[in-house]
């Protein structure tokens, strides 16, 4: 009884177990993409950073597919608002998402130039000393010790925009030690350091100002995870490879002896429900290979010589159990995910070997 039992749950398996089997599988997945849990959906209607989308457009194509394998420098890129909502100069970012084993590369402070105040009299400055300190002590900035300078410049007061400066020293102080983040100062004086009252450059804060012109820490890192050793290249061409479609969930049925080709294979995020936390793309195809790589093979299958010798050895039978070549991705592509992380963070990031670039007999 128990085996007719078993032999039923095979053939016809249970609601239960297909969500099991379905709830193992979505686990694997996020494996893949260095997580243990899915994200939690933004609590309300989030705008992402537009650096973060334009970044996202820089890296991949619209299918996440990374077109140039060296334009990010690392494989994360990681966005954060300021804390403080303060008019005051002083920006404060959570940054405990971090992981331990990511390595800081680079950090940057993006704040907006709002247009500059009209001033009164002879002496207006076209240019301003914009300084940005580490906070030591966060309640005594002006004491000996209680703040380092990050970077400091001249800044044009013609315009608006944003502008962008370097704090790396700083994030890598905070992730070493969390109770040493007291935050961010910046500071506006004249061309020689001289005080400016009132100051003629504002940046927009976290408060009374448009979401898109929020102070934000952009952070740079390198989680260490590399893909296998095959070759690795940008995806040639447009959103897809000419002559695939890259959201088909159907293909022709494929004979056995039908030659090694790639076939597509669409992954999507709505369908398996992580369209709530993943900004772009919707999905992607990731291709699979599929088909016979009989004997002669021909250079169409892009064979390996060890492929080629073990065809042949199949052929002749001159050796028992040694199987004919197997079809299988001969090139892989990254693809990039722009993402809310749990604290409602933007990321960018990179993940290797995600995509079948092409197929052969190896």
């Amino acid at each position: 009884v128990l085996l007719l039992l078993a032999l039923a749950e095979t053939a016809c398996p249970s609601p239960a177990s297909l969500a099991s089997r379905r709830a193992e599988a979505l686990k694997k997945l996020l494996e893949v993409f260095g997580m243990e849990d899915p994200p939690a959906p933004p609590t309300h209607f989030k705008q992402p950073p537009q650096y973060m989308v334009d970044l996202f457009n820089t890296v991949a194509n619209a299918d996440g597919v990374t077109k140039n394998p060296d334009i990010l420098e690392g494989n994360t890129v990681r966005s954060f608002l300021d804390k403080t909502h303060s008019e005051e100069m002083r920006f404060l970012f959570v940054l405990s998402s971090v992981a331990k084993n990511e390595k800081i590369l680079t950090a940057e402070l993006h704040l907006f130039r709002l247009w500059p105040r009209v001033t009164d009299g002879p002496k207006r400055h076209h240019f301003c000393q914009v300084s940005v300190y580490q906070l030591l002590e966060k309640d005594k900035p002006d004491t000996p010790g209680g703040k380092k300078l990050l970077a400091a410049r001249l800044v044009s007061l013609q315009t608006s925009g944003w502008e962008v400066f370097a704090i790396t020293p700083a994030v890598r102080d905070w992730i070493e030690d969390e109770s040493s983040n007291q935050g961010l100062l910046v500071t506006v004086q004249g061309p020689g350091g001289s005080p400016l009252d009132p100051p003629p450059l504002q940046f927009a804060s976290g408060r009374g100002h448009h979401e898109s012109k929020k102070p934000m820490l952009v952070l740079f890192t390198d989680d260490g995870r590399r893909g296998a050793s095959l070759p690795t290249a940008a995806f040639p061409g447009g959103s897809h490879t000419p002559g695939t479609t890259p959201w088909s969930r159907s293909t022709r049925s494929l004979g056995r002896l039908k030659p090694c080709q790639r076939h597509p294979l669409s992954v999507d995020f709505e369908e398996i429900g992580w369209s709530g936390w993943i900004i772009s793309p919707r999905g992607y195809n990731a291709f699979h290979c599929k088909g016979s790589c009989p004997f002669p093979l021909g250079e169409n299958m892009r064979p390996t010589n060890h492929a080629t010798v073990q065809s042949i050895i199949n052929a002749l039978k001159l050796s028992e159990g040694v199987s004919s070549p197997c079809c299988v991705p001969d090139k892989l592509y990254s693809i990039n995910l722009l993402y809310f992380d749990d604290d409602e963070n933007v990321v960018l990031k990179q993940y290797d070997d995600m995509v079948a670039g092409s197929c052969g007999c190896h």
